[in-house]
């Protein structure tokens, strides 16, 4: 008897005396390289290819519909892993985002059952819009505009609103008190890190006498005597930076051209001289490449002795370690001299989480910058249709036949005129709206933030407020946001909940669209990572040369928060306008939140790297939205409510927006500090089983470098990250074969530089 693949023939035995001699038996073993084993009960054994045999249709099809149930295996996949073990493999970051969903979940679903419950048929049982001889849909006859004007079915409506901002203040504030919670927890038993340690000093005042490296040891020696350990200061790099990232390219290039002449080497490459190779002298590239590395080489050493050597080069600015995380955190949050523009102490970020290019922005020059961007991004707002307008007028058959007269025979073609007219305007807006994630981020890095979660932080707070001005309120009214300006100016504040209230059960079927269209479509796109691919493909075409550039096109990014948190909070901002004027909408709410959790589940365990963990500093922001979306919804439904003769129930309304604020402040008092401050207790503690576990701790060597700038760390210094991981790693209590993501493979794209925590293995191997 014959063995097929390491499967015994008994399986056949068994199986003959299971089916009739003349019945045919067939075993699709998984791992036999695509060929289809047949076993016929007569004793005879055949394979054969699956294109070569068998019905026509299933050469193209496959016919097997138990693959596609077992195509969503991943979902539970997803759902099985615990809370706990989630953060240790991706972060607190990454668990927190994922709760926002759940949040959602936890709001909208009893809210969606009362609005069912009580308001559909409230709605439902009146014959306005009939009566009224006016277009309408089944959808708005479950809306409050099916409600006659100066009816008292409008109390059903006011009872609502108040349960409804009752119940979502309640889930509110239980899970910030469980995000707080997660939060100082994680802190206590997260591991050793150098920015526990570390406090970032800026605006260090110049002294004649003394450097900044030397006033800065003086000072905290004299404030700090029993706690101070060491410092680094900041050095003014960024030409620097400039200069090796050029070299990596021409390393890059000159790699390539290596591959491609030990290929064939009977012709040398060549290449051109000019703006990316297209003009200019043509040149041996090997030799040309080898002698830029060689000039780069000796310009970032000049470079880098002048940095060193130039007392203009290091910036009022210093990272500074304490040997307690007590004493950190004391300097941390407390003022340090009289001038409180002076010696300003915060919490340092981890060092992968640092924005280098920032730290040498001189201080006094980020107010101005700030309010700078304060007047752009306000313009970028209101006079966005101005740009979409000029692309979209190049996008017509007018515009292009006036650039290029010579593709109007091509462009009457009537196929390629109905394109143009009909997909290339909303391929343009499209395709602006791609790079507006970019713009705002640009934004915050010249306003001087220091980290890149603050920087995610500050462009995820414009995107929302873009997307209020120009999605909401713009599909609202109708109208671009200059001419809500317009509007809005010349009437009265009263006036405005009204004017945006009454055209709100009208958009009912828009922001429908909108969440199925931009919510569930983007969320089948994620899981198809339709957009990585295609930038990988286009990175793989024209841009990859070597096997280095091949692994980082193939680097899936981290979770974009600074695009997906403002996309949540709009649907937010949806669920709670819609949730008493037109509860027909809340269903597609839920659907998105429920598909968007086990998604992005499942993106964050198996598919994305994590950048930073910022212990979900984050959270104060969500809260603070999902808080103004409360009170923009209450307001509204006043403005709706005053049109519809029903000014006697309005001042009703007028205490929800008040109570709401109110709840805000509180949690904003009780709960907040968790996020900005660090408590001693929890510090002291820390320090104490510290110094128990690891009395001879060398807490300096673990520090020494952690905050150099990382173009000053050379190849050489693989040993000293090797000492520094032995550093961090701490006694595995139960092994896993899980591995942990938390470490980007690739530095990062932002700030140059990787997680410095070691990585576990990939698979523990066991013994059989």
């Amino acid at each position: 008897m014959h063995k097929l693949e390491g499967f015994g023939i008994s399986t056949l035995n068994r199986a003959q005396r299971k089916y009739n001699k003349e019945e045919i038996l067939i075993f699709y073993l998984e791992g036999l390289h695509g060929y289809t084993w047949r076993y016929r009960a007569r004793g005879s054994y055949q394979y054969s290819h699956p294109t070569r045999s068998g019905a026509f249709v299933s050469r193209f099809v496959n016919l097997d519909f138990k693959s596609y149930v077992r195509f969503l295996n991943w979902m539970p996949d997803a759902l099985r892993m615990p809370e706990l073990e989630l953060i240790d493999h991706a972060g607190l970051d990454s668990a927190v985002y994922l709760r926002i969903y759940l949040l959602g979940l936890k709001i909208f679903v009893p809210i969606t059952f009362l609005a069912w419950a009580i308001l559909v048929p409230v709605n439902w049982t009146n014959n306005t819009l009939k009566l009224a001889n006016v277009t309408y849909s089944d959808i708005d006859k479950l809306s409050i505009s099916n409600i006659p004007p100066g009816s008292q079915r409008f109390w059903a409506h006011i009872l609502m609103a108040y349960v409804f901002t009752f119940w979502a203040c309640y889930v509110l504030l239980k899970e910030y008190g469980t995000v707080a919670s997660m939060r100082l927890h994680f802190l206590a038993s997260e591991k050793r890190r150098p920015d526990q340690f570390s406090v970032l000093v800026r605006n260090v005042p110049p002294d004649p006498d003394e450097s900044v490296s030397e006033l800065v040891e003086h000072f905290f020696l004299v404030n700090h005597p029993d706690h101070y350990l060491m410092h680094q200061v900041v050095y003014n790099a960024n030409k620097l930076a400039s200069l090796v990232e050029e070299k990596k390219k021409k390393q890059n290039w000159l790699d390539y051209y290596q591959i491609k002449y030990s290929r064939n080497q009977s012709k040398r490459p060549v290449m051109k001289t000019g703006f990316l190779g297209l003009w200019g002298q043509k040149v041996d590239a090997i030799d040309f490449q080898t002698s830029e590395i060689e000039r780069l080489t000796k310009e970032i050493a000049a470079e880098r002795e002048m940095i060193t050597n130039n007392p203009k080069s290091i910036m009022p600015t210093a990272f500074v370690s304490f040997k307690t995380r007590w004493g950190a955190a004391v300097c941390a949050q407390t003022q340090q001299s009289r001038n409180p523009t002076l010696w300003l102490t915060e919490w340092a970020p981890e060092p992968c989480d640092v924005y280098w290019q920032n730290l040498a922005i001189p201080y006094v020059s980020l107010t101005i910058r700030r309010l700078i961007i304060a007047v752009a991004f306000f313009f970028l707002t209101f006079f966005f249709m101005i740009p979409i307008t000029f692309v979209q007028s190049l996008a017509n058959i007018e515009g292009i036949e006036k650039v290029a007269p010579f593709l109007r025979p091509i462009i009457e073609i009537k196929f390629i005129k109905s394109f143009i007219q009909g997909f290339l305007p909303g391929i343009a807006l499209k395709l602006f709206l791609i790079f507006l994630p970019t713009i705002l981020m640009m934004m915050s890095k010249v306003e001087g933030f220091i980290s890149i979660s603050s920087l995610e932080r500050r462009s995820a707070a414009r995107y929302y407020l873009f997307n209020f001005v120009n999605v909401f309120l713009g599909s609202i009214i109708t109208g671009t946001a200059l001419e809500q300006l317009k509007s809005f100016i010349h009437k009265s504040a009263s006036d405005i909940p009204i004017t945006i209230g009454v055209a709100i059960p009208m958009k009912a079927t828009f922001f429908i669209t909108y969440i199925m269209v931009d919510g569930w479509a983007g969320i089948a796109g994620e899981i198809l990572m339709l957009k990585p691919l295609i930038i990988f493909h286009l990175k793989n075409f024209f841009l990859v040369k070597t096997e280095k550039d091949r692994e980082e096109a193939m680097d899936p990014g981290s979770l974009g928060f600074n695009t997906g948190e403002p996309q949540i909070q709009f649907y937010f901002l949806l669920g709670l306008v819609y949730a008493v004027v037109t509860p027909f909408l809340l269903p597609f709410i839920i659907i998105f939140f429920g598909l968007a959790y086990v998604v992005f589940r499942h993106q964050i365990i198996n598919v994305y790297n994590q950048e930073y963990e910022s212990r979900a500093a984050f959270w104060p922001d969500v809260h603070g939205r999902i808080i103004a979306a409360l009170v923009i919804s209450q307001l509204l439904l006043m403005g709706l409510l005053s049109t519809k003769e029903a000014a006697q129930s309005t001042p009703f309304l007028i205490v929800l927006p008040i109570l709401t604020i109110w709840f805000h402040i509180f949690c904003k008092g009780r709960y907040e500090p968790a996020f900005i401050r660090y408590p001693l207790q929890e510090a002291m503690m820390k320090d104490t089983l510290e110094r128990a576990r690891e009395p001879n701790l060398n807490l300096k060597g673990y520090l020494q470098n952690a905050y150099l700038h990382p173009i000053f760390k050379s190849d050489s210094d693989d040993e000293d990250d090797e000492v520094n991981e032995k550093w961090e790693q701490e006694s595995v209590l139960v092994p896993t074969k899980r591995s942990s993501r938390r470490n980007t493979p690739l530095p990062s794209k932002i700030s140059g530089s990787s997680s410095p925590s070691p990585s576990l293995p990939e698979v523990v191997q066991e013994d059989p």
